[in-house]
């Protein structure tokens, strides 16, 4: 039958294959999130760009790949912003600045929660992670572990 310690350690290895899973999650959702900020830095760059531009003025519009067309401003106060699930509506410059200010704000926010998540995971996976190495090594050395 497998001692006290054993099982602990046995505990203990679960438990931080699962803060490892969990630390993991988190970091993609963060990377994820970072993504979109450097989608929306570059979107409000541009509106900030496009309040210099007058109506018909020649713009170079990035297709991918480090391709561009050229193309004219029809109406550099019209702005179609996307506004999730397929939909997009047509708003003013300002509203635009205005609607990406607040996704930018509102995604901060949570990145900031997920890394305090991820900070509390982290201390939790440390703290196991001693706690395992001592009873580790109270094990092989034979010794009594003190507060298994």
């Amino acid at each position: 039958m497998a001692s006290k310690t054993e099982e602990t350690l046995r505990k203990l290895s679960v438990e931080m294959r699962f803060l490892e899973q969990t630390a993991e999650a988190i970091q993609s959702r963060i990377n994820m999130i970072n993504a979109v900020i450097t989608d929306l830095t570059y979107a409000n760059m541009t509106l900030e760009g496009l309040e210099k531009e007058k109506e018909n003025s020649e713009l170079m519009v990035p297709i991918g790949g480090n391709s561009y067309i050229k193309a004219r401003l029809a109406n550099p106060n019209q702005v179609i912003v996307g506004m999730g699930a397929g939909i997009s509506v047509e708003k003013t410059l300002q509203e635009a600045k205005d609607i990406i200010k607040n996704r930018l704000e509102n995604l901060e926010k949570s990145k900031a929660n997920l890394q305090q998540q991820l900070a509390q995971v982290a201390e939790k996976m440390n703290e196991d992670k001693e706690k395992f190495d001592r009873l580790m090594t109270e094990l092989r050395e034979g010794k009594k572990p003190k507060n298994v």
